[in-house]
């Protein structure tokens, strides 16, 4: 016989862990269902780095968590290194953190166990229950034995590989499956103890690499550094390893370094779903697009998805009324607050596409600091005096072409930020709120000679 809950959440990443825990928060029956044992549950591929525990909803206890997880709190600035030489340091209005992600992902667990959740690990999902349009739970399979998990919502927290969005039948909603793999990243990383602190401590440090990539290095101390890189999959593939060895050689700070350990991932580098709702059914994190386009961060992100989608899935369950216009409420929290700047941040990724990597590292090193940065801030705009600007022209002398392409998008990224601003309160204004989207999105294949990515 399946097993009946309220809510039944896939995933035990952030995303996931947080809807879990704001479910059974609030005495709704709740399962969440990990694919990992409970020891190897939270190892995840990760950059590691997040603003600090103030981006979080307060539904877990964020004290434990930074006190358990968060290693290094002094995170002052990123630092952009050109490869031909040269870096651009932009200092953050408050402190960042590094995390140890094992450690965050058990801690998160710990605490969705701790709201209510019923915790079934070593259970991998494999498909989904659907009657008559709406889904009604999933089928896993644990030891060799079938499982159906039968609940009125269905959370989806299964990561950018999850299978449950091919499974399931959307075609009558709106729910977004304009979804392949050439919108996603391929991305690996090790965890390296070094045996002299960096200088660089308070500082995440990135560099472009070939195909549009970049290589990162994310100190959790001063001994103790995250370093990795990533890719687009619509690119030519890249021999990561090898291309992160390479650079880690030029690096006098990482002779007689020791590799503690290796993991590799695939993420969303593409805007959030237009939709990520259907009767029954929530996306959120990364099986949502739930991403940081350009540098892959989403812990943020899934967390209030996470929290946002539970929270309507509760009233939904409330009200006796799964349908898709009862769970659209969550998309649009999601569009308004870091929806609209990941899409936005994403036409920076489609025009930088469309160009050669030593052309954008010329053009992106000549802007300052400050002005680079708020170039894809939440206001979308940037702003130079004159003597900025003449040094700027100066430095980019033979790429004047492709400094006007770039304020050109960041003219549309602010469009399309307060076009993100009006997303539609019902599934009825979807379709004409996506057709103005996509002129938006026309303009910028026009302005860039992108190939169209949606």
């Amino acid at each position: 016989m399946p097993e009946s809950y309220d809510i039944a959440v896939v995933g035990g990443g952030t995303a996931g862990a947080f809807a879990a825990a704001t479910a059974a928060g609030e005495g709704l029956s709740t399962v969440l269902l990990e694919r990992k044992s409970r020891e190897d549950a939270g190892h995840i591929a990760c950059g590691d780095a997040i603003k600090g525990k103030s981006t979080f909803p307060d539904v877990l206890d964020l004290d434990y968590l930074r006190d358990e997880s968060f290693t290094n709190q002094n995170i002052r600035k990123a630092r952009f290194e050109n490869p031909n030489g040269g870096e651009i340091d932009i200092e953050f209005d408050e402190p960042g953190a590094v995390i140890d992600r094992k450690r965050y992902g058990e801690v998160i667990l710990e605490e969705a166990e701790r709201a209510g959740a019923e915790m079934q690990y070593d259970t991998v999902v494999q498909d989904v229950i659907q009657e008559n349009g709406t889904v009604s739970g999933v089928r896993a399979k644990r030891n060799g034995e079938v499982l159906d998990y039968e609940a009125d919502v269905t959370i989806d927290g299964a990561g950018s590989l999850s299978i449950l969005q091919d499974k399931a039948d959307f075609s009558a909603t709106s729910f977004d499956t304009n979804v392949n793999y050439s919108q996603f990243c391929s991305a690996y990383r090790e965890i390296v103890h070094v045996e002299e602190e960096v200088e660089w401590s308070d500082a995440i440090v990135f560099k472009p690499t070939e195909e549009l990539g970049y290589l990162w290095y994310f100190p959790r101390s001063g001994k103790e550094i995250n370093v990795g890189l990533g890719f687009q999959m619509n690119k030519e593939p890249m021999e990561l390893v090898e291309v992160l060895k390479r650079d880690m050689a030029t690096r006098p700070e990482f002779e007689g370094a020791t590799v503690e350990d290796k993991l590799g991932a695939a993420l969303p580098t593409r805007r959030p779903y237009d939709s990520a709702v259907a009767p029954g059914f929530m996306a959120v994190g990364d099986a949502a697009g739930h991403v940081n386009p350009t540098t892959g961060g989403g812990i943020p992100g899934a967390a209030k998805a996470g929290y946002w989608a539970a929270q309507q899935a509760i009233e939904a369950v409330t009200d006796s009324d799964v349908s898709e216009s009862a769970l659209w409420e969550y998309n649009r929290k999601v569009m308004t607050d870091f929806g609209k700047r990941f899409a936005a941040i994403d036409l920076y990724n489609i025009w930088g596409g469309a160009h050669d990597v030593d052309d954008l590292v010329s053009v992106v090193s000549a802007i300052p600091g400050q002005q680079l940065a708020d170039a894809i801030s939440r206001s979308g705009t940037s702003s130079m005096d004159l003597g900025l600007k003449i040094r700027t022209l100066i430095k980019t002398f033979g790429h004047w072409d492709l400094l006007y392409e770039l304020y050109q998008v960041q003219d549309r990224a602010a469009t399309l930020k307060d076009h993100y601003d009006a997303y539609p309160s019902s599934p009825v204004a979807f379709e004409g709120w996506r057709s103005q989207r996509d002129r938006v999105l026309d303009d910028v294949y026009e302005i860039s000679g992108a190939e169209p990515k949606y």
